[in-house]
């Protein structure tokens, strides 16, 4: 596999490896396994309010990288001096309609408008649960600079974002934030689009972020591949992994992981500690919303995986293992 520039067949782009994408012809099983399941999918208690302390900001994190988990794969990194937001998601549904589609457990526990600068936006595909338009209309107009996966700049630019602060990557593409952090693009296995049509034209991607002292990866959405082994040798070892272990299902193990292959993962990766994100947030797979994690504290025991999986909204330095168990006192 080449960590180097995504394949294309015609307009759509391919997989590192061969991936079922659980496309129409997986659509009546998923079906009938939502209808069969009997798992809690979304709480039955109220979950939160998480509410951030934003007076954190003031003040850099002693150790140089702080985390802030928003909720799935939405992340406020600061790392090295820089302040990075992932996937941000701040709307209610991860859908297409405002008032349909799986609606978010808990409120994100900071504003839009209580977020510190920003250095950088990083947007790993286009998915509904990754990229939000009414979230990315806050961002319109102003001068904070983009990095995206092929095609999806134009998204961006439909809804407001400045052309000019727009970078759109290829796997193996680098890109510099000030003068001493790399941003660089690999591959994820997954697929991209946002409706019917349009599958798979733009890209997806998993990203390094390295600056002077930290050397972290995004893993966004991604199924198991080799690929994790080849992004350690060549990037890692990384101090902290954030990788996705929710929204898995029986018809689907090609494009998203579970706990047990991301875990695997974060062992090819070379990583030191294991964030797990994209779960305790929105209803998209037929398991128990508490699952994923229940599920990883098991395998990082057999494994021997250091986690680091604060409360959401909280400002936090993964400077060791930390299991907040934030998620018990709503079950």
């Amino acid at each position: 596999m080449s960590l180097s520039g995504a394949k294309k067949k015609g307009k759509k782009f391919l997989n590192p490896i061969p991936t079922n994408e659980a496309g129409f012809d997986k659509m009546i099983p998923i079906l009938k396994e939502y209808i069969n399941n009997k798992a809690e999918n979304t709480p039955k208690k109220t979950i939160g309010p998480f509410k951030t302390d934003t007076s954190v900001y003031k003040s850099p994190p002693a150790s140089g990288l702080r985390i802030t988990w928003i909720g799935h794969s939405s992340l406020l990194i600061e790392i090295d001096g820089k302040r990075i937001l992932t996937d941000p998601v701040w709307g209610e549904r991860a859908s297409f309609l405002s008032w349909l589609g799986p609606k978010r457990f808990f409120e994100p526990p900071l504003a839009l408008s209580e977020l510190p600068p920003l250095d950088l936006v990083i947007i790993s595909h286009d998915h509904y649960d990754h990229l939000d338009k009414q979230t990315m209309k806050f961002f319109a107009g102003r001068d904070i600079p983009f990095i995206c996966s092929l095609g999806v700049g134009a998204h961006l630019e439909k809804w407001g974002i400045l052309p000019n602060y727009i970078t759109e990557v290829d796997w193996g593409d680098s890109v510099m934030t000030g003068t001493d952090c790399v941003v660089t693009a690999t591959p994820s296995r997954h697929f991209s689009g946002r409706g019917v049509s349009g599958r798979n034209e733009t890209l997806w991607s998993s990203f390094v972020i390295r600056g002077p002292v930290h050397n972290i990866f995004f893993g966004a959405d991604s199924g198991w591949f080799d690929g994790f082994k080849e992004i350690g040798d060549t990037y890692g070892p990384f101090d902290l992994t954030m990788l996705e272990i929710g929204a898995y299902g029986t018809y689907w193990p090609d494009i998203h992981m579970g706990p047990d292959h991301a875990s695997n993962a974060h062992l090819a990766l070379k990583g030191k500690l294991m964030m797990p994100i994209h779960w305790g947030t929105f209803n998209l797979a037929p398991h128990a919303w508490y699952e994923p994690i229940e599920r990883l504290l098991t395998y990082a025991k057999e494994k021997n995986i250091k986690l680091f999986a604060p409360q959401p909204g909280e400002p936090t330095e993964p400077s060791g293992e930390f299991v907040s168990g934030w998620w018990e006192e709503f079950l």
